[in-house]
């Protein structure tokens, strides 16, 4: 018995029928776009995606002919400061194609530059909502950055110009400011850059080094480039890192994801050497103006002492002169009064000494006797004489 069949092309023209039937005219689907190839002047082939938490759950093929894509490429970059890559989640107007020969096709008429931009700030927004309610968007606010840092670990690609020019400014500082600087490579853009620089985020955290703290640099790029600092899971990271992260992604324009969860962001690789010159530099006229107030402070209180000890020695001078003036005159009373009683000034005075036979001063008659010889001691000269009569007081005149 023959079995019913129908060949593979009828099956390929009814699949084209239904789907003309179903997609009569064109549509605008939301997808990834996972791969793409373009050549100048040539048409733009592309796959695109979708995913879930469970992997990629659909997949179909696009074409843009080069008459459309020579307009919608340098359209869609102007707008958004990116060419359209890997990665990216686009909204495109398109066709829906089936060939009995090729299959399905999606034929590409237009893209929207807008709903990307979009997108980008809805996945800023839901990675901020989270970060909020799990209480991380400040966590990085509680740490202290050292005074000076000195030891960064730096996450950057090696090649970059951003990377190139933090490195000359802070390194060729104009004070000769010396920093220890470790590179931690990464993937700065692109789909795979959140995972790339959470890598290099572990590593710098595993290495036994005690950094002060961690820099994210990246040079300047299209808005869409940055689609990847407000990825959750990095900024999640950043957000409960150890030390203090410093972010540099290059863009004066938005906000972005880990820089809000950040220790500190700045726009520029560059703006960020500024800051850390800048803090070496506060503190070291810090310290040259109390070095400057403690000479000011130290000449004032020499000259204050040298005064006090001038003063000293002038007064200790005064004293010592008047108490010489002092003693001087006591001697010379002193002298005064030797000199009035010695008895030779009183002969010469006219006074008359009686001299005992020793050569003794005679005070008293009481050590006289009648016969003793007696010396007279007078102004000219000296006499020797004989005591005939004693006698005492006036009474004895009497």
């Amino acid at each position: 018995m023959v079995k019913d069949f129908i060949t593979l092309y009828e099956l390929q023209s009814m699949l084209k029928e239904g789907v003309e039937r179903l997609f009569p005219s064109r549509i605008w689907l939301k997808a990834e776009i996972s791969a793409i190839k373009a050549r100048e002047g040539s048409h733009c082939y592309m796959e695109l995606s979708q995913s879930t938490g469970d992997g990629i759950v659909a997949k179909a093929q696009a074409v843009v002919w080069s008459s459309k894509y020579r307009f919608i490429a340098p359209y869609f970059e102007s707008v958004t400061g990116s060419p359209l890559r890997e990665g990216m989640l686009v909204l495109i107007q398109v066709q829906v194609n089936f060939s009995q020969l090729y299959g399905l096709s999606l034929i590409v008429n237009d893209i929207d530059p807008d709903f990307s931009l979009g997108e980008q700030e809805r996945q800023k927004r839901l990675t901020l909502e989270r970060l909020h309610k799990e209480g991380l968007v400040d966590m990085q606010k509680g740490l202290s950055l050292a005074p000076l840092p000195y030891m960064i670990a730096v996450i950057s690609a090696p090649d970059a110009a951003g990377y190139r020019d933090f490195m000359r400014h802070l390194h060729e500082n104009e004070y000769g400011f010396v920093y220890h600087t470790d590179l931690y490579p990464a993937l700065m853009q692109g789909a795979d850059s959140p995972s790339s620089i959470i890598g290099a985020m572990d590593a710098a955290a595993s290495s036994g080094t005690a950094y002060d703290m961690l820099a994210i640099i990246r040079g300047g790029g299209a808005r869409l480039d940055l689609a990847s600092y407000d990825d959750y899971a990095l900024a999640s990271h950043i957000a409960q890192f150890p030390v203090p992260v410093f972010t540099a992604i290059g863009h004066d324009q938005d906000t972005h994801a880990a820089d809000i969860v950040a220790f500190s962001c700045v726009k520029t690789p560059t703006a960020l050497a500024d800051v850390l010159v800048s803090m070496y530099a506060d503190e070291d006229a810090r310290l040259e103006s109390f070095s400057g107030r403690m000479r000011l402070s130290f000449s004032s209180r020499l000259y204050r002492e040298e005064s006090a000890l001038q003063s000293l020695v002038h007064r200790i001078r005064m004293a010592f002169s008047l108490r010489i003036s002092e003693l001087e005159s006591r001697l010379s009373l002193l002298e005064g009064r030797i000199q009035a009683s010695d008895p030779r000034s009183m002969v010469r005075k006219g006074c008359v000494l009686a001299l005992d036979s020793a050569g003794a001063v005679l005070k008293s008659v009481s050590g006289v006797r009648s016969g003793d010889r007696i010396t007279l001691l007078m102004g000219d000269g000296m006499a020797e004489c004989t005591v005939d009569t004693v006698r005492k007081g006036e009474e004895d005149n009497k």
